[in-house]
């Protein structure tokens, strides 16, 4: 075998193989001999078909699966000895076809980038903590009776927390919403499904109520035509509906799997929860700072293109609805962000090869049980992950990226910063 690589680009690529016609059709005969002891066809006993038959039904088939497998040995064999680390599958050019006894392709790719000596130690990293306490607790406990209460109408005018049914009609200018009529809506006060200028307008009203008012929407506001504006609305209150919580007893605890309705059982299922929800935060804040200052440390590192087109198109797809294809310009402007996780990416994982980290298999089943916990049946996601190489790949990229945010917090100058329960769940710049 015969091959060269040429430099097309800073991290581009291109390499040529040849290798003799005479091993490709050793290989053809080998595989038609093999199929005709072991194909069933009509006509013929089993084991006696002739190769010529063979030769002649399957020939075009076996000829393109024994060259697709001698290019990928042959690749790998160059990538051993080049020492080449391609970033992704090749893309591969050639006839197939044998000129002055040899098979030739070329393979085009992008390898990784050579890393610079990365000093963790000049990084400042400030890693948050927190633990679960006991108002934590009866604040989850307070929301999940918050999720679970009923409404009762009432004859009384409308406070916050209340559930509002009204109709309504908006306009602002020449423009009117809707065009005929009213519009029906509902909401609960203070819940931030509405806007507060309109929370307000609806507060210490009664049903049966007919009114009109200014009301300043949001520049934001998903009506074009009504947002940054001020409307006049007029308003017909519906009902009023007053909140009915429930009582925190034996009936309430099932309601969440404690078959003994007990309520220590409980807080400490609740506990539990916050404090693995808390991990997970913890983890995140520490990875993305990890990943945010190794980036910035080392922004000069060329990375292939191709993996920041993927990440970028990993971003825009964010801003767009659900599997719709993000527009170009959205991809464009995603790129130089992209650019810096692929940076923070590539550096993480230079840094597990370079430090021998092995994965932790019992964090990688902790993760594993802590998301099967999420679900009803926790038993079938374990399962569905263990039999899907894909989705359990995913899961230990996630552990092993979580560990080296770990070494790299041993090692840098780490700072920590102590935080509240509700700090570390709140989003970040929120």
């Amino acid at each position: 075998m015969q091959f060269s690589v040429e430099n097309v680009g800073k991290l581009e690529r291109k390499l040529t193989v040849k290798f003799p016609a005479e091993r490709f059709e050793t290989q053809v005969s080998a595989r038609i001999a093999e199929m005709s002891r072991t194909v069933r066809l009509k006509g013929f006993r089993p084991g006696k078909v002739p190769a010529n038959v063979i030769q002649q039904r399957f020939g075009a088939q076996v000829r393109g699966e024994v060259l697709s497998d001698l290019i990928g040995s042959t690749l790998r064999e160059a990538f051993e000895k080049e020492n080449l680390r391609p970033v992704a599958n090749p893309a591969i050019n050639t006839t197939g076809q044998p000129e002055n006894g040899e098979i030739a392709y070329t393979a085009t790719f992008e390898v990784m980038p050579e890393f610079p000596d990365i000093d963790v130690a000049k990084l400042d990293i400030t890693r948050p903590s927190a633990e679960v306490t006991d108002p934590d607790i009866e604040k989850m406990i307070e929301t999940l009776r918050q999720q679970r209460r009923s409404f009762d109408e009432v004859e009384r005018a409308s406070a916050e927390g209340d559930f509002v049914m009204f109709e309504y009609a908006a306009s602002a200018g020449d423009y009117r919403f809707p065009g005929e009529g009213l519009e029906r809506a509902g909401s609960v006060i203070g819940s931030g499904t509405l806007f507060k200028a309109l929370d307000a307008a609806l507060t210490g009203r009664k049903a049966g109520e007919e009114f009109e008012t200014d009301v300043e929407f949001p520049a934001d506001f998903r009506n074009e035509s009504l947002a940054g504006k001020t409307a006049k609305v007029s308003f017909k209150i519906v009902k009023v509906q007053a909140p009915n919580l429930p009582e925190v007893d034996a009936e309430f605890i099932k309601l969440f799997g404690i078959e003994d309705g007990d309520i220590e059982h409980f807080r400490k299922e609740v506990r539990a929860n916050l404090e693995r929800e808390l991990k997970a935060a913890l983890m995140g804040r520490l990875k993305a700072q990890v990943a945010e200052k190794l980036a910035s440390a080392h922004g000069e590192l060329e990375v292939p293109n191709l993996m920041v087109q993927s990440e970028a198109r990993n971003l825009a797809a964010g801003s767009v609805p659900r599997g719709q294809e993000p527009p170009q310009q959205l991809i464009d402007a995603a790129a130089p962000a992209a650019r810096m996780r692929v940076i923070a990416g590539l550096l993480m994982g230079e840094i597990a090869r370079k430090q021998e980290l092995k994965l932790d298999r019992t964090r990688l089943a902790e993760q594993l049980a802590a998301i099967a916990s999420t679900y009803e049946e926790p038993e079938k996601v374990v399962e569905l992950y263990n039999g899907d190489p894909q989705l359990m790949s995913g899961l230990q990229n996630r552990v092993m990226e979580d560990q080296v945010a770990e070494w790299v917090a041993e090692h840098a100058n780490t700072t920590v910063q102590n935080l509240s329960f509700d700090e570390v769940m709140r989003p970040v710049g929120a």
